[in-house]
């Protein structure tokens, strides 16, 4: 028998502040090119004027995102939710595959002060 344990709930942040970071299923590449690129962060851009997030910082790599982000009007984890899901869309749907994109949920640390908010910056 398996006994399955909850997963711990994210400790919210208390400057609203985080470093986020998602990678691809496997490992594998999320974005192949420059079309793909652009794609994530109009979708990024979008939520960002919906959702009012304050973005620091990115840095997209061709199997992970590194995103230094200010929650917004919503819970970052509904917000980080409906981006990957937005652009799991788009990978789906042009390079014609099916399933997860994201290994697990996204990471993030925690940024409360200036310090390390500048060390992520970095």
């Amino acid at each position: 028998m398996v006994i399955k344990v909850p997963r711990k709930a994210r400790t919210k942040s208390k400057t609203s502040v985080y470093q986020i970071i998602w990678r691809g299923a496997n490992r594998q590449e999320i974005f192949h090119d420059y079309q793909d690129w652009i794609q994530f962060l109009d979708i990024l851009k979008k939520y960002k004027i919906r959702y009012q997030l304050v973005i620091y910082a990115w840095c997209l790599m061709e199997n992970h995102v590194h995103l230094l982000i200010k929650e917004g009007n919503e819970d970052i984890s509904i917000t980080m939710k409906r981006i990957g899901i937005s652009y799991a869309k788009y990978y789906n749907w042009r390079y014609i595959t099916t399933g997860h994109l994201f290994q697990d949920r996204f990471k993030s640390e925690n940024v409360e002060t200036i310090s390390y908010l500048l060390t992520v910056v970095r």
